[in-house]
């Protein structure tokens, strides 16, 4: 029967065994709106008439009514642990409103097809597919005037939290390996910013990496969920990208990375050691960690308006605007 439970991971959703998905959060959209809020603009765009897949894009109100004005590029991708959540939530769009009003950049927050349903890699395929398809704007030419008029494609940013953070990590590596586009003699990644990455493997990371056996169980289990056929469960090098040696991390296709992360977080030291290892890799580029005390997972989606999470705007727009 439809209404037999299979899997129960309330808060976040229920598994019926007819297959039948219920996301318990997540789930509520908000329009863009011509109307500006925090002084941004917004529309949606289709990147992907074949799977019916849009974009969010934001400007700033003030470079829309200039036709010359060229800002940095944010592109980001959502969190939910590649399960629930979508590019069009509230907490999404109160983030990326906030976001282009600090950091005074056009962005493009990108939905893809969400496991179970589209099990990984559609999470990875959609994204980079949204991805190209931001990068056809490069001559000025594209489907979108606000890119083609507003995007400097000399100045590309990714971001994303928690698993849209895993994605931009490997976004830039397939642009390393794969060009966005023919007109492109780099990866065209001008640098990357992971918010409390999801990288994850069977064992501790190191002695300060939580014990928690349940814990650890739990965040196995969200993983088996979202990639069902995953032969090596976390240690996949999809999401073990820190202690997988055959994850090699000196081809990152960016300058400068910013990784995020939050004291007590499960995800925590994944993130430290994500950035210990690129530091030794022989990448060439810079990278910084910046630490939240006394805070908890995506704190800063949940608690906008508190402290440490301006300062973790603070850090965000500084690194698009090139303070750093």
């Amino acid at each position: 029967m439809d209404s037999e439970i299979a899997v129960d991971c309330s808060p976040l959703l229920k598994i019926y065994k007819s297959g039948r998905i219920e996301r318990l959060m997540g789930e509520a959209t908000v329009p863009p709106s011509s109307e500006p809020q925090n002084g941004v603009v917004s529309k949606d765009v289709v990147y992907s008439a074949d799977n019916n897949l849009s974009v969010r894009i934001y400007l700033p109100e003030k470079a829309a009514a200039e036709s010359d004005s060229k800002l940095p590029l944010l592109v980001y991708f959502h969190g939910g642990g590649f399960i629930i959540e979508t590019a069009f939530s509230p907490t999404y769009h109160a983030f990326l409103t906030t976001a282009v009003s600090a950091s005074n950049c056009v962005a493009v927050s990108v939905d893809y097809r969400r496991a179970p349903e589209h099990p990984i890699s559609v999470p990875f395929d959609d994204s980079w597919t949204a991805l190209k398809w931001v990068f056809t704007h490069i001559t000025g030419s594209g489907q979108e005037d606000w890119l083609n008029k507003h995007a400097d494609f000399s100045k590309v940013f990714l971001s994303g939290d928690s698993a849209g953070a895993n994605i931009v990590h490997h976004m830039a590596m397939r642009a390393a390996k794969e060009k966005l586009t023919p007109d492109l003699n780099d990866t065209g990644i001008s640098g990357i910013i992971l918010l409390h990455p999801y990288f994850w493997s069977k064992t501790p990371i190191d002695e300060k990496d939580t014990k928690d056996e349940t814990l650890r169980m739990k965040i196995e289990a969200f993983w088996m969920m979202a990639s069902p056929n995953s032969k090596d469960g976390t240690d996949d090098p999809l999401l073990n990208v820190v202690q997988s040696e055959s994850v090699d991390l000196s081809g990152l296709g960016c300058g400068k990375v910013l990784v995020m992360v939050a004291e007590k977080d499960a995800l925590v030291r994944q993130g430290w050691g994500y950035a210990a290892k690129l530091e030794k890799s022989g990448w060439k580029g810079e990278v910084e960690v910046v630490e939240s005390e006394g805070e908890d997972h995506v704190f800063h989606l949940l608690k906008p308006d508190c402290d440490n999470a301006i300062e973790v705007m603070h850090k965000f727009s500084g690194f698009i605007k090139g303070g750093n």
